[in-house]
């Protein structure tokens, strides 16, 4: 199976690949978001280790059974080859209505065909109050091409 684009990565298709990655996630449908990896993929999320579709679909069905109403942008931040880093912000609420906006990077190697055969991500969670949500979109749902991604001064 390909998944274009393929490495390796020009700024436009390195951004193009972070794109997709958003929509995918914002979809919150695990199945469809484990299909952009390996077979064999390796993850690290937080501090959580794991490896292969099945446990992406495992772990991807957990994290959006806690964080409720889950928006993401994705911003490219760096590539090289077959090599895509970007930071990411996100909010959700618990199942106690406390929303949350994490902030992240994640570093992606890819295989010849375009599936991510690596994923790490490093990710820390601040508690804000809801009038300070700043990712109103309908979801789950990609995020409309009028919402602009982080910016310049994404804080």
């Amino acid at each position: 199976m390909s998944r274009p684009p393929l490495p390796p990565f020009t700024r436009e298709t390195a951004a193009q690949k972070a794109r997709m990655a958003e929509d995918a996630w914002n979809s919150r449908d695990p199945v469809r978001v484990s299909l952009a990896y390996t077979e064999d993929s390796r993850w690290r999320n937080r501090s959580e280790v794991l490896q292969g579709r099945d446990a992406i679909v495992a772990f991807l069905t957990r994290k959006w059974e806690k964080e409720q109403d889950y928006r993401l942008i994705k911003d490219l931040w760096a590539f090289d080859q077959n090599r895509i880093a970007a930071r990411f912000q996100y909010e959700w609420h618990d199942a106690g209505g406390q929303w949350y906006r994490s902030y992240g990077n994640e570093q992606w190697e890819f295989d010849e065909h375009g599936l991510m055969k690596r994923r790490e991500a490093s990710i820390n969670d601040i508690a804000i109050a809801e009038k300070d949500r700043r990712f109103h979109w309908a979801a789950p749902g990609p995020r409309p091409a009028d919402v602009p991604g982080l910016g310049t001064d994404p804080f």
